[in-house]
């Protein structure tokens, strides 16, 4: 009778490992995977608030001449080698008043270097360059896989060498939305150089592994445990790095730049509460503005003016601190 529960239990285990390996595999394959369409996140698309702003006449004035003005520019591809051998492309606008200065635009999960049109002409119109790189597994650029900031904080790095040694810049930002927020805040516990003078996190979330089990439970209605740990030990099989180590949190503990975060207080994509956390443990001089109404990356529309004069300030500080 023993002999039969032992086999019995054995069997039992075993499948509990073939089918943990493949939700494992199944959730890297939504999750991490690049591909041209992801899941629908919870939390994502607009908010009640921007959809009835966006409907009116001035603000599809102000779009419209917006795109104008993004196609009217001239963009130069560029691209970098990562240091694990993938050729990573972003547009380049030069902007003949930048006197050194520059932003690194970082856009976000599965978006591409042609996105954050609004934010990139403000940026030019301060006299600013404005660099939008592809992240890796996005747009233009190699990799099969999506870093959710963590490998792609080394090529961060490399972009900042592009600017300082190939375009002689002196002044250097950082400012990304969503993945990008936790891409420049994962950045900003790498050694920069002198040149970088700031960051700018938008709705950026604290780990991985705090993000993607906010959207396995509200997408799946799954607990965390043990789904989350299989799916990391596979990634960091697949892609090279596991939830745990992807950590914003842990890298903003050693910035020692000036940090701007912002987020908004409806944000159901990323939660609020996040913003919080990333600002509390933060050391460097720092600011954090909730904007009250914004949800996922819409304080720029909820708040443009505020936004604008907020972040110019922010950057003049920066600069002569």
């Amino acid at each position: 009778m023993k002999r039969k529960l032992g086999k019995i239990s054995l069997v039992l285990v075993l499948l509990l490992i073939v089918v943990l390996g493949v939700a494992g595999n199944y959730f890297y394959q939504v999750a991490i995977n690049r591909g041209e369409e992801g899941p629908d996140l919870h939390g994502g698309g607009e908010s009640v608030a921007v959809a009835s702003l966006l409907e009116t006449e001035e603000q599809q004035n102000r779009l419209a001449e917006l795109m104008e003005w993004t196609d009217q520019q001239d963009f130069n591809i560029v691209k970098i080698q990562s240091y694990d051998g993938l050729t990573l492309k972003g547009r380049y606008l030069e902007n003949p008043d930048s006197n050194g200065k520059v932003v690194i635009l970082a856009h976000g999960y599965r978006g591409n270097s042609e996105q954050m049109p609004g934010i990139t002409k403000y940026y030019y119109d301060l006299g600013y360059d404005v660099l939008k790189p592809d992240a890796r597994g996005h747009g233009d650029s190699e990799g099969d896989y999506i870093g959710y900031g963590w490998h792609d904080r080394k090529d961060y790095v490399n972009w900042v060498e592009f600017l300082t040694d190939e375009k002689k810049k002196h002044s250097i930002f950082l400012h990304g939305f969503s993945m990008g927020a936790a891409t420049v805040l994962m950045t900003s516990g790498e050694e920069l150089p002198p040149e970088v003078k700031g960051i700018i996190a938008d709705s950026g979330y604290t780990s991985v592994k705090d993000e993607l089990t906010h959207q396995l439970k509200y997408m799946y209605q799954l607990p965390a445990f043990p789904i989350m740990e299989v799916t990391s030990f596979v990634t960091k099989i697949r892609a090279g790095y596991s939830f745990e180590e992807a950590s914003a949190v842990e890298a903003v503990k050693k910035n020692t730049l000036p940090l701007f975060i912002i987020h908004g207080d409806q944000d159901d994509l990323v939660p609020t509460s996040m913003a919080d956390e990333i600002y509390d443990v933060a050391t460097s001089e720092k600011e954090l503005w909730i904007v009250e109404g914004a949800g996922h990356t819409e304080a720029y529309t909820i708040a443009e003016e505020e936004y604008k004069e907020k972040l110019k300030k922010f950057l003049a500080n920066s600069i002569q601190n």
